[in-house]
């Protein structure tokens, strides 16, 4: 595995973190849209993500190995929608209901940091690598 391999892998990381912070902020912004049935509520998501080691054992042999990180899918929380008395609300039910997605704030924010933090740390990657590139190709001068 050469130098050029961790831009490979640091880029599928940032392609997997944009995913993970593209879903906590869609699970944010919907987190108070309210409906009048629960299967019509809003359900958060959360990214699946695979690891991607192909040919690892050869990677010392000077063999192609792609390693990275690759969206599996989608998954979407089966918890229990809120049930919220607000008979003034137009989308009430027949008995005075409504329903919200049941996000929890404090574990979407720590998510949103996590993967703010992980792109963050990705970038780093690419930056000493190409730094590491820089100076190998000075080595000669």
């Amino acid at each position: 595995m050469g130098l050029t391999n961790i831009f490979n892998i640091a880029g599928s990381a940032m392609t997997a973190e944009t995913q993970r912070l593209s879903t906590t902020s869609s699970n944010m912004s919907n987190a108070n849209v309210v409906s009048s049935s629960p299967d019509q509520v809003y359900r958060a998501q959360y990214p699946i993500f695979k690891a991607m080691v192909e040919n690892a054992q050869y990677q010392w042999s000077g063999e192609t190995s792609k390693a990275g990180v690759k969206l599996d899918g989608i998954y979407e929380s089966n918890a229990e929608p809120l049930k919220r008395h607000e008979p003034n609300n137009p989308l009430a039910d027949k008995d005075g209901y409504v329903y919200a997605p049941n996000v929890n704030y404090v574990e979407e924010l720590a998510n949103m940091i996590s993967a703010s933090r992980s792109y963050q740390m990705d970038l780093e990657i690419m930056s000493t690598a190409k730094q590491l590139i820089q100076r190998t190709l000075q080595l000669g001068e």
